[in-house]
């Protein structure tokens, strides 16, 4: 069995496609198919997450191709950007995972949160698409190269109480 375990930056040439819903990409440690049947093991760092089109290797140097799976997804879409962002402040507070794109919004089909975002005003279509939500201003990476994007993660602060030592 293929064991998976690294990301590359880049590879000259990808030997497989392993093709994953996203809850799938979230798990640090997984078996799973190649696209060509043959079974893999990923051993990832916990809190990983595969992105579309991350390279993967292990201990043979074969090099792997994460390709995110078409999935049941609302897609949606608004009359104006007021709404839009009025939607996805509503589902970023209730720390739904969203995937964000020209004009549109994108989350897991869940029928609660569709009535809420009509409710808001918006269009929402049940469709079958590729995950790719958000990772998070405090995740340490994008879900894209576009990484400028991210707010910056801040520093750890020594927090200084009485009776702790002098900081030498």
């Amino acid at each position: 069995m293929l064991t998976l375990h690294t990301k590359l930056e880049r590879a000259a040439h990808v030997d497989g496609e392993l093709l994953l819903p996203y809850d799938q990409r979230e798990k640090c440690r997984l078996r799973a198919h190649l696209a060509s049947g043959e079974e893999v093991a990923l051993f990832m760092v916990r809190g990983s997450v595969l992105r579309d089109g991350e390279l993967l290797t292990g201990a043979d140097g074969r090099v792997v191709r994460v390709v995110a799976a078409p999935e049941a997804v609302y897609a949606i879409g608004c009359a104006t950007p007021l709404i839009l962002a009025r939607c996805a402040y509503h589902l970023g507070n209730r720390h739904t995972q969203v995937q964000i794109g020209d004009g549109y919004l994108r989350i897991r089909a869940d029928p609660v949160y569709k009535d809420m975002l009509e409710g808001l005003g918006a269009r929402v279509e049940q469709v079958t698409a590729p995950f790719e939500p958000e990772a998070g201003a405090y995740s340490g990476g994008a879900h894209s190269h576009d990484s400028h994007l991210l707010a910056p993660v801040p520093l750890r602060q020594k927090i200084h109480r009485p009776g702790d030592p002098a900081a030498a």
